[in-house]
């Protein structure tokens, strides 16, 4: 085996695999189907247990700042070539537990899962596994955080002209709109197709019927 092949074959990721983020620190970016990543694996190495496999070697919670708490999973990955299991393929994942929100303290019951999720998805990419997303065609999250300790030049003094008065926000008609959404792709389309829209009060709707999609 040719040591591109498997990187080459798990490198594409389909468009129905694919969505895009609209809210929070990551908006615009791109978020890959988890199941697609179990797909892909069973499809090139067999059955979870048989072809590829996972063990959990940690689970733990730790403290941030604001009294927000972080849940980490770390895992090792193997897979099956030619009938020989591979060396440990680490992963580390991370998901929130507790944040604070507008409303208070938000404490999620599916941390952990999300966190083995994530730390699943970094051991794919030691595979190559969306590649064509992550490099090349797309930034992390580790390039937001990298981004924001970067000091920024000056910028250069622009002459500002009076803006137009605003039409008034339609608050009831994107609301009934956004409510028959029943699916994130749809809401995804929504959000790119009305651009010209965007206020807060239009992301604060999007954000609140996201969450209820979520649930």
């Amino acid at each position: 085996m040719e040591n591109l092949t498997i990187y080459n074959k798990f490198r594409v990721v389909p468009k129905e695999a694919q969505k895009e983020i609209i809210g929070g620190r990551l908006k615009g970016f791109t978020d890959i189907n988890p199941m697609w990543r179990i797909k892909t694996l069973t499809e090139q190495f067999g059955l979870c247990g048989f072809g590829w496999k996972y063990e959990i070697i940690s689970q733990e919670l730790k403290e941030g700042g604001n009294k927000e708490f972080a849940a980490f999973v770390t895992i090792n990955l193997f897979i099956r070539v030619n009938d020989v299991w591979s060396e440990a393929i680490p992963g580390l994942g991370g998901s929130s537990f507790v944040t604070n929100e507008t409303k208070g303290l938000y404490t999620s019951d599916e941390c952990f899962k999300m966190a083995f999720t994530d730390a699943l998805s970094v051991a794919c990419k030691s595979l190559g596994m969306g590649a064509d997303v992550y490099f090349g065609k797309d930034r992390t999250k580790y390039d937001v955080q990298a981004e924001a300790t970067q000091p920024k030049a000056p910028a250069a003094p622009k002459v500002v002209a009076t803006p137009p008065t605003p039409l008034a926000f339609d608050k009831a008609k994107y609301e009934a709109e956004i409510a028959k959404i029943t699916t994130k792709s749809e809401l995804g389309k929504y959000w790119s197709e009305n651009k010209a829209v965007h206020c807060k009060e239009f992301n604060d709707l999007l954000n609140a019927h996201n969450k209820k999609l979520t649930q």
